[in-house]
């Protein structure tokens, strides 16, 4: 009978450990989805104004902005869930600024990644098929273009662009990953608060 108690007090921590691992999961699709929602609305409504009086070129620029963003994002995404933790320890150690937030990335990678390829990606996938679409509008109205011909070549160079740059950056995120996240992570460490008070103390 005494040995089957400890065994008894196991299952209890898994199945707690268990509860906790679903409440922490179940809230981080909360907040995915009401960040995705927040994040969505607010670069439409942006991109909308951007767009409601500039020229095409500038509308140009503010597409390629667009999905420059999500490539970066990509980017970041893909080198954190590939990133190795080990070489930022000695850094952490050294207190090489960045190092500690580096190694907070890569423990929260799925996280992370789906924040960058899931949440930033696909709303920059949707704010660019839009933009997209008006510049179509746009060329039609102004040069008096075939309408389904223009429509076709924009979404085409759009999705060019975007596979492409992606695909571009996949190879560098999985053969450059310390390199991204160790950059991240020094950006990151310049808002840190402790950075912030160690500063202000020395000043």
């Amino acid at each position: 009978m005494k040995e089957d108690i400890p065994q008894k007090r196991k299952k209890i921590r898994v199945k707690s450990n268990h509860t906790l691992n679903r409440k922490v999961s179940i809230s981080w699709v909360i907040t995915t989805i009401l960040l995705t929602f927040v994040l969505s609305v607010s670069i439409t409504v942006i991109t909308s104004s951007l767009l409601g009086n500039v020229a095409m070129t500038v509308a140009f620029l503010i597409l390629l902005s667009i999905v420059f963003l999500g490539i970066v994002f990509d980017i970041l995404g893909i080198a954190v869930t590939t990133a190795a933790e080990a070489p930022f320890h000695a850094m952490a150690s050294n207190r090489v600024p960045g190092a500690v937030q580096s190694i907070r990335l890569i423990r929260n990678a799925e996280k992370v990644s789906n924040f960058c390829n899931d949440v930033v990606g696909d709303i920059c996938g949707i704010v660019s098929g839009a933009t997209g679409s008006f510049i179509a509008a746009q060329l039609v109205t102004n040069y008096s273009l075939p309408s389904l011909l223009t429509s076709l070549f924009v979404t085409g160079v759009v999705s060019a662009l975007t596979v492409g740059g992606k695909a571009l950056g996949k190879t560098l995120a999985i053969n450059q990953c310390n390199q991204f996240v160790f950059g991240i992570g020094k950006i990151l460490a310049i808002f840190s608060p402790k950075l912030k008070k160690s500063r202000k103390n020395h000043g």
